[in-house]
């Protein structure tokens, strides 16, 4: 039995256009359909990534439908799997057709970054058209950003990117459902993710360079997909109701709904496990008024322990810990915050874990180029940092690493561990 051929997606899209020529509708309606199809066939091709595309919708039509199908008509026969592939003659051939705007990104250094495996010297169609969609894409967005670079030096000032986000909330259907009363706190949310991450020397301002380098702008315009899983929008920071979370949890902390949390009111965050020193350090640190902290230094607060692998919230946390700002932690530093950890035990009536122990354990895990010292660069480099921090500021930060073999073995279904009997 013969066995039925599916059609090439980019064949049932010609046809589909065709036919809508035939219907008789206006050039901007064919246009709307034409970029639609598009859009739905090329999000199915890639597995139905909808983040991959969204951004996309700006693009002109040009490279939608010139550059795809010229680059399909000349794919070189055999298929590798199921991507369509291309040798450099044809690549060549496709750059004399393509026009002045697409002629730039068919150079020969391009063409050698996606060589793979192929036995035949030839690259994915796909992975080229998504080369130049995104090349694409970065520059039409570094152009809207630098709109909004008042003093044109590349750089955006929190302000700017206030504005930035402020204007683009409309353009985002995740966001609909925001009312306009939350549109500022909202917008402070987001902008202080780009500032804490961006930023870590705190200038307050940040190059846009550097906003289209990191993933966190992907993040954002994924809120365009209007079909965003539960999933996704609650492992994305700027959703809707990624924001609600964070927001509430600042006023369900606030007790005295003054709008600031006092050092009493912020032991509650998380677990309630945080050590009173840490706390206080956090106080002593970091911009406050009146003994309260804002809602914006509260951010920065929950960046840091939400991100603890990242080295931004490492050093966030390196700072509160080296009290005496010689940029290292030594033996005393560590016992310092390491006894408010056992004194958290001995009021959940356990027996304190020696310090000698902790702290030989911690030198071995950071191994660092001085054997008494151990600075930023050493939490960072040796990839478990954010065990080190965890250990020193939170009572189940501590328990977690004191308890991490029965805790996998639990993760196996094999056993449980109950922390208030260990």
């Amino acid at each position: 039995m013969a066995t039925e051929t599916k059609p090439h997606w980019s064949d049932t899209l010609s046809r589909r256009l065709a036919n809508s020529e035939k219907e008789n509708k206006s050039e901007d309606e064919r246009k709307t359909e034409e970029t639609a199809l598009f859009t739905k066939y090329y999000a199915q091709l890639k597995g139905g990534g909808a983040e991959d595309h969204e951004s996309y919708k700006t693009i002109p039509r040009f490279y939608y439908r010139n550059l795809w199908f010229l680059l399909d008509k000349h794919q070189v026969p055999p298929l590798s799997g199921e991507e369509a592939m291309i040798n450099y003659e044809a690549y060549v051939l496709v750059r004399q057709k393509a026009g002045p705007k697409c002629r730039k990104f068919f150079t020969a250094k391009v063409y050698a970054k996606l060589l793979s495996n192929d036995p035949y010297g030839r690259i994915s169609i796909m992975q080229f058209f998504n080369y130049v969609m995104r090349k694409v894409w970065l520059h039409q967005t570094r152009i809207g950003l630098s709109l909004y670079d008042v003093a044109g030096q590349g750089y955006l000032r929190e302000s700017d990117l206030e504005n930035y986000i402020l204007e683009l909330i409309p353009t985002l259907p995740q966001l609909d459902g925001l009312e306009k009363s939350f549109y500022s706190f909202y917008v402070c949310t987001a902008v202080r993710k780009f500032f804490f991450f961006l930023d870590p020397l705190r200038t307050g301002k940040i190059k846009i360079q550097d906003i289209l380098a990191c993933s966190f702008l992907d993040d954002l315009l994924e809120l365009r997909d209007e079909e965003l899983s539960k999933e996704s929008q609650e492992s994305n920071w700027f959703s809707a109701p990624s924001a609600l979370r964070v927001y509430g949890q600042y006023l369900n902390l606030d007790k005295d709904h003054n709008g600031m949390l006092s050092k009493e009111e912020l032991s509650r965050y998380g677990t309630a496990t945080l050590t009173s020193v840490f706390l206080d350090r956090v106080f002593q640190e970091c911009l406050t008024y009146d003994g309260e902290m804002d809602y914006k230094t509260y951010l920065d607060f929950v960046l840091a322990l939400e991100n603890k692998k990242e080295p931004a919230a490492i050093q966030y946390i390196f700072k509160l810990l080296d009290m005496e700002n010689q940029g290292y932690l030594n033996v005393f530093s560590l016992n310092y915050f390491f006894r408010a950890i056992q004194e958290q035990m001995k009021q959940h009536g356990q027996e304190p874990v020696s310090f000698q122990d902790v702290k030989d354990e911690i030198f071995d895990m950071v191994k660092p180029q001085d054997p008494f010292k151990i600075t930023f660069q050493d939490l960072v480099n040796c990839c478990q940092g954010d065990t080190v921090v965890g250990i020193l500021i939170d009572l189940n930060g501590f328990w977690t690493y004191e308890n991490r073999e029965v805790l996998v073995a639990s993760d196996d279904g094999s056993n449980t561990v109950d922390l208030e009997e260990t």
